[in-house]
């Protein structure tokens, strides 16, 4: 390892497994990946959960750029990069000693740390690590501990501001987009901002108002309707806006954000059975995030006994929409012929990996559980004719290393905003019950 002034960057398992190249994001600094992190990466290897592929992938990656000097002066990772190296462990220091007597796998982590801020005193030495408790513990020596921040969103705040109110809007603008079937051009508007992408306004003088869509095709303002879908009635303007967004042909990706009991996966699920003719099948799946840190083998029963429990949701929701019928009704036959014949199927998401996405009505339920790079995973495997739904609250997520700025619903709903076939809404009202609500806004 050369004595240049770039950073050495030391980093935790909970990172490769978050992003397995994260490797190639630190620029032209080096990266060392402790041994012990090969050990935990391996425990991981077997399964079909997203964080088993990734540990899969790295250890690909790694084997690629292998070799005796992966554990002496390192490998370069391409140019502009720095280079990695694996370094086993390292006896504890005094002050380690003195701090952590167990000699677990973090603690292993901190020693390797310590021993190479020692060895190349003049460079940086950050360890990168999704664990808070670890960057505490590393904090508490003197190490200098970071999150892995490739993907985080800067301005969180910026992505509840999708839908745009504006009070005293002139009333014979708002007259004449209800005259315009076809919508005004939005110069006409008189806008003070610069509108791209599916933006929805609420517009309003008094006792005038409209519910209103900048199409980005045509760059025309356009009157939003109230409509009713496979039995599903919206209760408030952000789901009308929802239900138009979902049911454009035009946008293609959808981020729907928002609280327990706004109605995200009902109104798209909804949307998708009012298409269904459209699809050659529609998919419903969710990330399985393991309860009390135990292993889906830890529940009793065959798979479809484990994985019943988180799919529960999404059969409740198809459940709300079946109840909207009679038993003799077209519309809950057809939805019990399309589970009969598969066109309709509700899946883990780690089940659907590997399959092709042409023409198909896809939801991801729960993306708030997401990384960066699973979402893009996803959305990268559409193929012609697929439309897909990204539905979650940020503010509730299961995975110990994600947060709400770093987790692949903010993400997608950061970098694709403004894009001409993405739209994302921000569901704020509860409408499943005055006491549901209360809960959520209280507790």
């Amino acid at each position: 390892m050369t004595d240049k002034q770039q950073k050495i960057f030391v980093i935790d398992t909970n990172v490769i497994l978050h992003n397995y190249k994260s490797i190639y994001t630190f620029e032209d600094n080096d990266i060392i990946i402790p041994i012990t992190v090969l050990e935990e990466i391996d425990n991981f290897k077997k399964g079909n959960n997203e964080i088993n592929f990734h540990a899969r992938e790295f250890t690909r990656e790694l084997d690629n750029l292998s070799g005796d000097e992966l554990f002496e002066g390192g490998v370069s990772l391409g140019k502009g990069l720095g280079k990695i190296f694996v370094v086993t462990g390292k006896p504890f220091s005094k002050t380690l000693l003195e701090s952590f007597q167990e000699k677990t796998q973090d603690h292993r982590i901190l020693s390797i740390c310590d021993y190479v801020r020692n060895q190349y005193s003049k460079r940086e030495v950050i360890l990168v690590t999704k664990d808070i408790n670890l960057r505490l513990k590393a904090k508490s020596i003197g190490l200098q501990a970071e999150d892995y921040k490739s993907g985080q969103v800067k301005n969180i705040n910026d992505l509840s501001k999708n839908i745009i109110t504006i009070d005293n809007f002139d009333t014979n603008i708002i007259s004449s987009i209800y005259d315009n079937y076809d919508g005004i051009p939005i110069e006409e508007c008189n806008f003070d901002f610069e509108v791209k992408g599916n933006r929805y306004f609420i517009l309003k003088n008094g006792s005038s108002s409209v519910l209103a869509y900048f199409n980005p095709f045509t760059n025309k303002i356009k009157q939003v309707k109230k409509e009713r879908f496979y039995g599903i009635e919206p209760r408030n303007a952000e789901q009308i806006f929802a239900f138009h967004a979902i049911n454009n042909p035009n946008i293609k990706l959808i981020s729907l954000m928002g609280k327990a009991g706004t109605g995200k996966t009902l109104l798209a699920l909804a949307s998708a059975l009012s298409q269904n003719e459209d699809f050659v099948q529609i998919l419903l799946a969710r990330p399985i995030v393991a309860l009390s840190n135990k292993d889906l083998g830890f529940l009793p029963g065959d798979v479809k006994d484990k994985i019943g429990p988180y799919m529960h949701p999404l059969f409740d929701n198809l459940n709300v929409i079946k109840h909207q019928f009679k038993a003799q009704n077209t519309e809950f036959l057809k939805i019990e012929e399309m589970l009969t014949t598969e066109q309709l199927v509700i899946s883990p998401l780690a089940y659907i990996r590997g399959r092709s996405l042409s023409k198909v009505f896809f939801i991801i339920d729960e993306a708030q559980n997401l990384t960066p790079l699973e979402v893009k995973t996803i959305i990268t495997r559409a193929g012609e004719g697929t439309k897909i739904i990204f539905t979650g609250d940020i503010q509730q997520i299961d995975s110990p290393y994600l947060d709400s700025k770093s987790n692949g619903l903010s993400y997608l709903a950061d970098k694709m905003q403004g894009q001409d076939i993405f739209a994302r809404i921000n569901l704020v009202k509860g409408e499943r019950s005055y006491l549901a609500e209360l809960a959520s806004d209280l507790l």
